[in-house]
């Protein structure tokens, strides 16, 4: 039986495949797990699936560029185990934390290593735009998130792929199932990795990309806690219901009484639309949380030692 499956999305990452799958080896063996190592070849241009055949269990290639997220979609459908890891085939992941993190996914539906270090902090205008995502995501999921896209994750297959109709095919797919996984209550563990230089040339375009995440966590709000959304709309006019409000009474302006009352106006139908979205939306829940943690543990021998185990006792 196999252990787990690591599925390591590529595209023309042809200098860098082969060592990552080779390190990705060497941990899983010196954890003495059995493993799969899954490689999705996104339409690249380059060697990569050359160099990634002689050490991979399977090599799947795209013939065109399909996307982060529809490459891990393809690996995680293409896996032989319930336990899927997940990281990046440019070097910037600590695949020695993997095992790790599969101990600790025993307990919780996913495990994500939260990255740190100064390759992650990057230019001023992806911390701010970090930051500006991280905290509309907590806001919308009601909790602390350390790093909501980091490429490092382990799940179970059974689990993700009830969410593979809402999750991004795109680099939000990280982004996307961890919203997914918060807004129906599963259980996320974090921790922290340093995160690596990476090989070759980056492959995200931060302006298209962070307006497809800001797209995605709005309508992951508006599916999953809609009634937030609302709130989002509302805040403008409440300040300003609040500012014309006491303005107008200081100055004894009708004018600007009016222009709060107006304001207040707006605020309420905005808030009575929430409500009424909360009313009428489907229950959000997709996956079934019936079975209770215990119960979802992991293999924790390799496949020849249960056999000899087997072998003893008989």
């Amino acid at each position: 039986m196999t252990y787990c499956t690591i599925v390591v999305p590529a595209y023309n990452e042809a200098d860098s495949i082969r060592q990552v799958v080779e390190r990705i080896r060497s941990v899983m063996s010196a954890a003495k797990m059995d493993c799969e190592v899954v490689v999705v070849v996104d339409g690249a241009t380059d060697q990569t699936a050359e160099n990634a055949l002689p050490v991979a269990d399977s090599v799947i290639v795209h013939p065109v560029n399909l996307g982060y997220g529809r490459s891990l979609k393809t690996g995680i459908l293409a896996a032989r185990s319930e336990m899927i890891a997940i990281t990046d085939a440019d070097g910037t992941y600590p695949v020695e934390r993997l095992p790790e993190m599969l101990r600790r996914a025993e307990r919780f539906h996913m495990v994500v290593g939260a990255r740190t270090g100064r390759f992650y902090q990057g230019s001023m205008i992806k911390r701010i735009g970090r930051i500006v995502f991280r905290q509309l995501s907590e806001f919308a999921a009601g909790q602390s998130i350390p790093d909501i896209n980091s490429g490092l994750r382990v799940f179970r297959r059974s689990q993700i792929m009830p969410f593979f109709p809402i999750i991004s095919a795109g680099f939000s797919f990280t982004t996307t199932s961890t919203l997914a996984y918060l807004l129906n209550d599963l259980l996320i563990d974090y921790l922290p990795i340093e995160y690596h230089r990476r090989s070759g040339q980056s492959k995200v375009h931060h302006l298209r990309d962070s307006l497809r995440a800001l797209q995605i966590i709005l309508e992951a709000i508006l599916r999953c806690n809609p009634i937030k959304a609302f709130l989002l709309l509302a805040v403008p006019f409440a300040v300003a219901t609040t500012g014309f409000g006491f303005g107008g009474l200081i100055v004894r302006s009708m004018t600007m009484v009016s222009i709060s009352a107006m304001f207040l106006c707006t605020t309420g139908l905005i808030m009575g639309g929430g409500f009424l979205a909360v009313a009428v939306m489907p229950q959000r829940r997709i996956v079934d949380q019936s079975t209770p943690l215990q119960s979802m543990s992991v293999p924790t021998k390799t496949s020849t030692e249960a056999s000899q185990e087997r072998g003893s006792n008989d």
